[in-house]
């Protein structure tokens, strides 16, 4: 089979596929907007685009250039990735794990590669997997069943395939998020935190895949924070990582958001912080030791992973320009850190919050509500006020993207018997009950008071304020994109794609196109024209202005 696709490749005139992307290009992403060099879209994670052949004005004019489908997809698929674009060539997966390279003006695939993961693989919340990474003339793609494999850019072949120690598929080991490139290593993390897995940062040597550092997001015996756990309880704490971290090439910081501590909704038999969970860590990029962290949800019993984007951008702070992390918490709040020290400067309410009423001096939440037998209503649901879905910062406009679900509860029970781990089973608790509009059954289009909905919501780091939120019929998992002629595009759940005004939220186009919008959209040119990419259902959609 390999052979027939190296014929196909000199057929069609592929073995000249050239990608040499070296890690300074990747550091001065912003100098080629034409490609999309990493997760999201540079190393400061804003998804920014200095593109300005849409605009405002003609925007309307977008039109479907291709799509290109999802070549099987069973019930626990979802397709969330988010391509990379480099020099004309388009590199996406496909769930669960296959990568293809195409032509990004036409479609046209050049090769695909297809990893089939174990199946002792177990995932709690579907076959994901979110993109890949580039350097040199290298892929990178983490596997739902914890493998790291590289692949030749070129052709697509397979340069190594490793499994990292001590992670095993059977015990709820996944890799679901996207590696980060960083100098001459790749950084990735395991999901799994359903599972009671011990979660890790971990780089790899991107020539063979050799393991240069690792960092326990739950720390051993005699490690900084391991007094935050009992007794044998941090063995199987969760904490894992599931989404793409950023980095600071002044700081050389790389910067992850870490998820929730296991059992997730019952936290009885793991009293204290139990760090680094729900916790952001700073790294030094070249050894993996921990500079600062800054915790959002202190011993966690609602789920609330803080995995979410790590977004870098510098503002005018109190008079003078400040190098500030800019974050949307699954916790139902937003966040100014100072990402040189990890200084808490402001925490503000994303939607309805009632499981804390304030900060202490140091940015500690005042948490006042926690899981009770009879049953807890908590502000936001388990699925959180945002969560995996990118938010964007423009700095045209100073202004920050969020995808939110607005005004959801659940209900949390807890377990007096507490939970018990088992190894390759799920280790949770008492699953909560989610309210959206979409699960809320209704014989009419009146909507109940309590029944919440979707938003993109634009916020100012500087003061706190909102300036102003588009509203949906249903909730959405769209992440955002934000360009230099002041545009913002995401999606919703009920199929539709939007452009908006980035100064006042007004809806300036949209597209039905069939199925929920669930990645990160991206913007690219190929020949000089601008296009618009995002995955919906089943498909990822192009569109571009009608020539």
């Amino acid at each position: 089979m390999k052979c027939f696709r190296a014929l196909i490749l000199i057929l069609v005139g592929v073995t000249s596929l050239h990608a040499d992307v070296t890690f300074d290009r990747i550091v001065k992403a912003g100098q080629e907007p034409q490609n999309w060099l990493t997760y999201s879209g540079n190393l400061n994670s804003q998804r920014y685009s200095l593109l300005d052949q849409i605009t405002p004005a003609n925007v309307k004019g977008l039109e479907l250039q291709w799509v290109l489908q999802v070549r099987t997809l069973t019930g626990a698929d979802k397709w969330e990735a988010t391509p990379l674009v480099v020099d004309g060539v388009m590199y996406t997966t496909r769930p669960p794990n296959e990568v293809v390279a195409l032509d990004a003006a036409t479609g046209r695939i050049f090769w695909t590669y297809t990893h089939t993961p174990s199946q002792a693989t177990r995932v709690c919340c579907g076959r994901v997997n979110r993109g890949l990474a580039i350097v040199g003339e290298t892929l990178f793609l983490a596997t739902l069943d914890a493998r790291l494999i590289a692949l030749d850019a070129r052709t697509g072949r397979e340069l190594w395939n490793i499994q990292p120690d001590g992670v095993a598929p059977e015990l709820g080991y996944s890799f679901t998020s996207a590696p980060l490139v960083v100098k001459d290593k790749v950084l990735t993390g395991p999901a799994g935190g359903e599972y009671g897995i011990r979660g890790f940062i971990a780089a790899f040597d991107a020539k063979t895949g050799k393991e240069a550092w690792r960092f326990n997001t739950i720390p051993g015996p005699g490690e900084p924070g391991h007094e935050t756990w009992t007794e044998t309880t941090w063995q199987h704490g969760g904490a894992p990582i599931w989404l793409t971290g950023s980095y600071d090439p002044d700081l050389n910081l790389t910067y992850w958001g870490v998820g929730n501590p296991g059992p997730d909704w019952n936290g009885q038999d793991r009293p204290g912080d139990n760090l680094y969970s729900d916790s952001v860590v700073a790294l030094d990029a070249d050894t993996g030791k921990l500079k600062w962290h800054y915790q959002f949800t202190p011993h966690d019993e609602f789920d609330f992973d803080s995995v979410q984007i790590p977004v870098l951008a510098d503002i005018r702070w109190q008079g003078a320009v400040r190098k500030v992390m800019l974050w949307a918490n699954r916790n139902g709040l937003w966040y100014v850190l100072d990402r040189a020290t990890g200084e808490f400067l402001s925490g503000k309410p994303l939607t309805q919050v009632n499981w804390m009423t304030g900060f202490d001096a140091k940015g500690r939440p005042n948490k006042i509500l926690g899981p009770t037998v009879e049953g807890t209503r908590v502000y936001p649901n388990n699925q959180g006020a945002t969560n995996w879905y990118s938010p964007s910062y423009s700095p045209s406009t100073g202004l920050f993207y969020v995808p939110c679900w607005m005004d959801t509860f659940s209900v949390y029970r807890k377990d007096p018997k507490g939970v018990e781990y088992r190894e390759g089973q799920q280790f949770t608790g008492i699953t909560p009950q989610l309210q959206i509009p979409s699960m809320v059954p209704r014989a009419t289009n009146t909507r109940l008071p309590e029944e919440g909905y979707g938003a993109i919501q634009a916020v100012d780091p500087t003061t706190g304020e909102r300036k102003w939120l588009f509203k949906m019929t249903d909730v959405t998992d769209s992440g955002v994109l934000t360009t230099a002629t002041d545009l913002v595009f995401a999606g919703g759940r009920e199929g539709y794609f939007y452009a908006l005004d980035a100064k006042n939220g007004n809806l300036l186009w949209k597209a039905m196109v069939g199925g929920q919008v669930a990645s990160g959209p991206i913007t690219y040119a190929v020949g000089g024209r601008q296009y618009i990419a995002f995955n919906a259902g089943n498909a990822m959609f192009v569109y571009a202005l009608h020539r």
